[in-house]
């Protein structure tokens, strides 16, 4: 069932975003004036479909991303009998640069699109959850916020001369407003008022590593079980919330430390299960792990801010940019050596995971999910790389400035290389997806 479960969630989110991206294209080319031969989910060979009008709409073998085949373009079909022929008006060769250069964007735009209408949905519907503590609830080892001296217990009062009256101002403050400049915190501690600063050479590395603090009111929730591990073993299910370890009351986020130091171990285990107190014994592994993976639930007081359907647009937009500066922080850790590829990309059977795992939270996490691999997708696509849109893009830039069409056989042989590029990388990223399923 699971499986099946996973082959539909995966049908439905790459073909939603392939289809969407497809369109994009598709109108443009419509509303230009060019003629498209073929709209293919899936890259060839053809597998079945139906021709209406000019257009063959159908599905094709290769189920990696899909094309929309414009007569008078070199494309991932690799036509080339329009050369032999003067260029005809519907072609794409025979329209003026700004219309070409259209066409090829409309895809990764309608990706953008589509993130932003998803997000601005769920703003609309599910408004946003405001948590209204300033209250540290644990600080992190080794962290700028350890160094500058913060206590669990602490209340922030103000950051840089500012008041703050909930949690996601002192975020806002620490990762955005004041990045990369020496931070001022006015702090209650018991019945005094103290200033604790975090300097320059503290933060530079901010948002890539956590300033290091937790709000408080924050419990150490279990997300998952692996199958066959201690945790399963003595009774722990997703949902639960560990109180305690060797009656030692936990929160979030020293649950995983200390298990680690008790590796080859037996702890006991106390958790919460609803209303129900829980406990068992169990040991753990010789690498510090007993099969659970970790995250910190809010359990504290919140304040919902709902939204009318124009005031949900910019929150849209900024969770859409925020995707994007995400993808930002990937690509310069992989540069910089603190991540690899292989850890940062996945393929379908972690994409198959990943939308399953969010359909299980609800509508709305796999919508978000959605919208954000439909970010990701476009900032993939508009890389100036043979074979996506940018590479197309890119050839256009150049025809512009050197006032001179680059020659149709030197593209075919850029796609054709752009094309195998792109499988080797689809081939990397599903052997990785398999080693590690």
């Amino acid at each position: 069932m699971q499986v099946l479960n996973m082959i539909f969630y995966t049908a439905i989110t790459l073909g939603v975003l392939i289809f969407i991206h497809e369109l994009g294209h598709f109108l443009a080319a419509k509303l230009t004036g060019m003629r498209v031969d073929r709209f293919s989910i899936g890259f060839p060979p053809r597998a079945f479909g139906k021709k209406i009008g000019d257009t063959d709409y159908c599905i094709s073998w290769v189920p990696l991303g899909g094309y929309v085949k414009i007569a008078g373009m070199i494309d991932e079909s690799f036509d080339t009998e329009f050369m032999s022929s003067a260029p005809q008006f519907w072609e794409f060769r025979a329209k003026p640069m700004w219309a070409r250069m259209l066409v090829i964007s409309a895809g990764v735009v309608m990706n953008i699109l589509l993130a932003v209408v998803i997000f601005w949905f769920i703003t609309y519907t599910n408004g946003k959850v405001i948590k209204e503590t300033t209250e540290i609830g644990a600080v992190i080892n080794d962290t700028p916020a350890e160094k500058a001296g913060f206590q669990s217990g602490d209340r922030i009062l103000t950051i840089n001369g500012k008041p703050v009256t909930h949690w996601e101002e002192i975020e806002n403050s620490i990762y955005t407003e004041n990045l990369g400049n020496s931070i001022v915190f006015d702090v209650e501690r018991g019945n005094h008022r103290i200033s604790l600063i975090s300097p320059p050479q503290e933060i530079k590395d901010l948002p890539e590593k956590p300033f290091g603090i937790i709000e408080a009111y924050t419990v150490p929730t279990i997300k998952a079980v692996e199958s066959g591990m201690p945790a399963e073993k003595v009774g722990l299910q997703a949902g639960d919330v560990i109180t305690a370890i060797d009656k030692k009351p936990m929160g979030y986020p020293q649950v995983v430390s200390l298990i680690k130091q008790h590796a080859g171990i037996p702890i006991v285990v106390q958790w919460k299960r609803g209303d129900a107190l829980l406990a068992g014994t169990t040991t753990v592994t010789k690498e510090g792990r007993i099969g659970i993976s970790i995250e910190g639930i809010y359990t504290g007081p919140i304040k919902r801010v709902q939204y009318s359907l124009l005031g949900a647009l910019p929150q849209g937009v900024k969770k859409s940019w925020e995707s994007v500066y995400l993808f930002y922080l990937t690509v310069n850790k992989i540069i910089a050596g603190k991540a690899s590829i292989k850890d940062s990309f996945g393929g379908p059977i972690a994409i198959a995971q990943l939308a399953t795992q969010s359909a299980g939270y609800g509508l709305a996490s796999y919508l978000g999910f959605m919208a954000l691999l439909s970010m990701s997708l476009a900032i993939l696509n508009i890389l100036p790389i043979p074979a996506l849109d940018g590479g197309h893009l890119l050839m256009l830039i150049l025809e512009k400035v050197f006032r001179r069409e680059i020659p149709y056989k030197v593209k075919l042989v850029i796609q054709q290389a752009g094309f195998i590029l792109l499988l080797a990388f689809m081939a990397f990223v599903i052997y990785n997806d398999i080693s590690r399923f």
